[in-house]
């Protein structure tokens, strides 16, 4: 991997992990147009920037992830129905994560739904304050995201806005909410490879490689999250509905052309 192909993708990751357009329908498209084979250190690579991204939204709210207790609860209540669903069902996820198509069809069939969504769902009431209740329906809508192509920041914040809470305040819970999940799936698959003499070697060798993976994730995902949250709060959805579908549409053509298009 040159550095130009480690800014680019870490600038993809960044920007899209947290924007409800599929991160995943991205680094194939990123992977594709930079000419990158799908290599045992470009998939560790990607999973390993992840943190980058999380600890962005530490950085960003950290007044309120050093609060009360309270917090970390509702951040636990949500984050179990993802951790029971994604074990018992890791095989036939990992069988989806390989099938471009259904990246792409899902990318096309969540553009459609973001077009409705402030229609349908954009009524919030007057109490915004986070209880169980809200905590556990936007757990169960975050395993949607299970599905590669949804979006876990389009099912989790879609979810908060059927519990009536606002654009903003459920695009904020979202975030909140991708560090455990995150944290948990990424660190998961760092563990695996670790444990892996050979993928560990692999690791060590590129520590350079990945500090500036991380470096840039991470600051990308910063603008990125206060950008989402001012366009949000202002216009809505829609824009990234259509974009999406351009997005989903652009890799079933380059499918339908013959290109192969393998996961990162």
């Amino acid at each position: 991997m040159t550095l130009f192909q480690n800014i680019v993708i870490s600038i993809v990751e960044g920007l899209t992990e947290f924007l409800p357009v599929s991160s995943t329908g991205h680094m194939i498209i990123a992977q594709k147009v930079l000419g990158m084979e799908s290599t045992e250190f470009l998939k560790a690579f990607t999973v390993n920037i992840q943190f980058g991204a999380i600890l962005s939204v530490v950085v960003l709210y950290w007044e309120r992830f050093f609060q009360t207790w309270d917090f970390y609860w509702k951040l636990l209540i949500a984050v179990i129905p993802a951790l029971v669903i994604g074990f018992l069902l890791k095989d036939k996820i990992d069988s989806l994560l390989e099938d471009v198509m259904v990246v792409a069809v899902m990318l096309v069939v969540g553009g459609v739904f973001m077009l409705f969504v402030d229609k349908w769902f954009n009524h919030p009431d007057r109490d915004q304050a986070m209880g169980w209740k809200r905590s556990v329906k936007i757990g169960f809508y975050q395993c949607i995201a299970m599905i590669p192509g949804v979006s876990r920041s389009m099912a989790t914040i879609v979810g908060g806005m059927t519990t009536k809470l606002t654009r903003k305040n459920a695009a904020e819970f979202s975030f909140f909410l991708a560090v455990p999940t995150m944290a948990a799936a990424a660190g998961y698959k760092l563990l695996k490879l670790i444990m892996d003499p050979s993928s560990a070697s692999m690791l060590s060798d590129n520590l350079v490689a990945l500090l500036i993976g991380n470096v840039v994730a991470f600051l990308v995902a910063m603008a990125a999250i206060k950008f989402f949250i001012a366009f949000l709060t202002k216009y809505g959805f829609k824009a990234f509905g259509y974009y999406r579908i351009v997005v989903g549409m652009v890799i079933i053509i380059l499918i339908l052309m013959g290109h192969n298009l393998s996961m990162v």
